[in-house]
This record gives structure tokens, C-alpha cells and sequence, in this order.
């Protein structure tokens, strides 16, 4: 029972990861067909944005009310009809109706699996998890590429991918015995484990010793890993004169250097421990990031640095989700964890708009340097929880 919920939970991160790459390989013809600016995908993406932050803050109310298996179902259902809504789509207007039930579902399940994984399972699954996320990011724009090539059109696009969801969807509501078993398997099995019944508020998740410094964390690596994915192939073609079609290469090997690096990571993690996992990974990211500035005419140093930086993310997010439970206690993870989904959202939605504000109203070449900002204040605020844990322990 304990492994097919495990393989459950790897399919319902396919799910969640399919949708993420969708629009924008699709939305250079959408905005054409519909006769928009390029700029509109940022109003999109912030609906879709602003739904994960709120789903993932209700996430420790609905949890406890429904069950992660329950919202898992829903959740992946949402983004399923969502998906079918845009392949339906005449008007701008329509995709971003569309929009708000597929945030609302991607936020819920990501915190309510995040959580689940973090509490019953070892540090290793929770790599291979959010490496399967990459396996469901990686899919669906080779799906939406050969139905643009193939004259099937965007909209046939979005709705192959949410059959594939409608699938996992049937499969999800199929496992709801699968989760009750197992929940009733682990409640005999830890009768003096502490459990709370109570929703914690915002104002007492802050004033937990520790969450200071997690929250910005979560925000900061976020944003460090989604600017550093947006803007990798303008700064390669701007300032290193790079070629586009090798930029675009390099900077989708920065991705798939997180989703192998997370599938490597799996093997070590357990006995090298969440923490120095944590050291070890913005260790690279680093290394990387300087690879990349390094003022050389060896262009290829500085596209293998953005593989490396890549690489060094790759533990980092899974980590501070596992940690959770150990940091916080395992009675506060759910609501922790939702609120550090939150503040990783708010990072994706803000920090890449403000370094394009910079990369135009300056130079693009400050890239490195926001990214290496970003490392920085990561490894302090980490190195700093680490120290107020650490205190705690003895203290008991």
C-alpha cells in the first residue's frame, strides 16, 4: 500500500507539472489568433499566479477538512477542466476565466502532496516527486510543438493535454480508498504522534520561531530559479552574442539539468541529510552563476554554467519542503508548508517582471549579478533557520 500511493503521488506531479510549460509555447500563435499584445501572457500567468497563493494558503483548512487524497483528486479535476476551457477558448477574455480554476487547483494540490511527502516519506522520494514534475513540464511541449507543426492548432494542443489529465483524474478519484487505507495504517501505527485540529491563522504561522527566515527563502529561491529560466537565452544572444538557436538549447538545458539533478539527488539525499543537501546545492548554483559572469571570450563556459546552475537547484526546493516537518514539528507543516507555496509564488510572479524592468532600463548584463544576490541572501536566511532549529533541539 505504502508504494502505490507513492506511484499515485508521482503521477499526481505529472499532472501538476503539465500544464506549467503549456502557454508559453503556445502563446506566440494564441496572441496572434487573437489578435493581442505579446505582454498579455504576463496577465494570464498573474491569474494564474495569484490563485496558487491563495489556494496554497487555504491549503492547511481544506487538507484537514477534506483530506490530501480528496484534494488531490479535485485539484487535478480543476486543472483538467481548466485545460479543456482553453483549448475552447474564442477570446482573451475567456483564457483568463479559465485561468483562475487552474491556479486555485495547482496551488492546492501542490502544498497538500508537498506536505504529505515531507511528513511519510524519505527525503529521496521527495526529489524523484518534484523530478517527476519536470517529467510532466517536459511532455507537454513536445505535445503542444508537434500539433503547431502539424497543422492541428494550439487548441488541439491544450485539449491532448487535458485528456491526459481527464486520465489522471479517473485514476486520482480510483486511489481515494488507496489514501484512506494508508492514513488509517499510519494513525495506528503513531498513536502519540501530535496532531492538531485547529486551522492555524497567518498572524501564529509568523510567529513561529524559524519562519522569518523560511519564508524569503522559499520567495527568493523561486525567483532565483525562474529569472534565471526566463531571461538565460536574452542575456546569452544580448551580451554574449550567442546565436538564438543555441541559447534556446542551453537555457532548456537549465531545466533539464533540475529535473535530472533531482533524479540524481534521490540517490544521496537520505544519507547526506536535508541540510547539507541544502549547502551543497546553492554551493553549485554559485559556482555556476560565476561561471556564467566570468568576463572570458569562452562562450561555452558560460553556457555549461548555466547547466550547473540548474544542477545546484535541483536539491534545493525538495529539501526545504522535507524539512518542514523536522524544522516546525510535524503538527505545523501543512500550514507552513502552504504558506512557503505562497511566498514561493510570490517570488515566480515578481522578481522576473523586475529584473526585465532592470535588464531595459539598465543593462542586461546585471544578470549574474541579480542572480548571485539572490544565491546569497538564500544560503543566509537558510544558515540562519538552521541556527534557530538547531537551538530549539537543545533547548528541549
Amino acid at each position: 500500500m505504502y508504494s502505490l500511493l507513492l506511484v499515485i503521488i508521482y503521477f499526481a506531479f505529472i499532472a501538476l507539472g503539465l500544464p506549467d510549460a503549456l502557454l508559453g509555447s503556445a502563446w506566440p500563435v494564441i496572441r496572434n489568433e487573437m489578435g493581442v499584445s505579446l505582454s498579455y501572457a504576463g496577465i494570464i500567468s498573474a491569474i494564474i499566479s495569484a490563485g496558487t497563493i491563495i489556494s496554497s494558503l487555504l491549503s492547511d483548512r481544506f487538507t484537514k477538512k477534506l483530506g490530501a487524497g480528496f484534494i488531490t483528486a479535485i485539484s487535478v479535476l480543476m486543472t483538467a477542466v481548466s485545460l479543456f476551457g482553453f483549448s475552447l477558448s474564442g477570446s482573451f477574455f475567456m483564457l483568463c476565466i479559465f485561468a483562475v480554476p487552474y491556479g486555485l487547483g495547482a496551488g492546492a494540490v501542490d502544498a497538500a502532496l508537498n506536505n504529505y511527502v515531507a511528513l511519510h516519506y524519505k527525503s529521496k522520494h521527495m526529489n524523484w516527486l518534484h523530478c517527476f514534475w519536470g517529467v510532466g513540464a517536459t511532455i507537454s511541449p513536445y505535445i503542444m510543438g508537434y500539433c503547431l507543426t502539424n497543422g492541428l492548432g494550439w487548441s488541439n494542443g491544450y485539449r491532448t493535454v487535458a485528456v491526459i489529465q481527464i486520465i489522471l483524474t479517473t485514476v486520482m478519484f480510483a486511489a481515494l480508498p488507496v489514501w484512506k487505507k494508508q492514513n488509517v495504517k499510519t494513525l495506528t501505527n503513531t498513536p502519540n504522534e501530535k496532531c492538531r485540529t485547529d486551522v492555524l491563522k497567518l498572524s501564529q504561522i509568523i510567529q513561529i520561531k524559524g519562519v522569518k527566515f523560511i519564508l524569503p527563502a522559499f520567495f527568493f529561491y523561486c525567483a532565483l530559479e525562474q529569472t534565471t529560466g526566463l531571461w538565460a537565452s536574452s542575456f546569452l544572444v544580448l551580451w554574449r552574442n550567442v546565436n538564438p538557436e543555441t541559447a534556446a538549447k542551453y537555457a532548456s538545458f537549465f531545466f533539464l539539468g533540475i529535473t535530472v539533478g533531482r533524479f540524481l539527488c534521490g540517490f544521496i539525499s537520505d544519507k547526506i541529510g536535508d541540510k547539507n543537501m541544502l549547502r551543497i546545492g546553492i554551493s553549485v548554483i554559485i559556482a555556476g552563476i560565476i561561471a556564467v559572469w566570468l568576463p572570458v571570450n569562452l562562450n561555452i563556459l558560460c553556457l555549461i554554467g548555466l547547466i550547473v546552475i540548474g544542477l545546484g537547484c535541483a536539491p534545493v526546493f525538495p529539501s526545504l519542503i522535507h524539512a518542514t516537518p523536522y524544522n516546525f514539528g510535524k503538527e505545523n507543516s501543512q500550514a507552513i508548508i502552504g504558506v512557503q507555496m505562497a511566498s514561493a509564488y510570490m517570488g515566480i510572479t515578481t522578481m522576473p517582471p523586475l529584473f526585465g524592468l532592470i535588464a531595459e532600463k539598465i543593462s542586461i548584463s546585471l544578470y549574474p549579478l541579480f542572480l548571485i544576490i539572490l544565491a546569497v541572501l538564500m544560503l543566509t536566511l537558510t544558515e540562519k533557520l538552521n541556527k534557530v532549529v538547531e537551538s530549539q533541539k537543545q533547548a528541549i
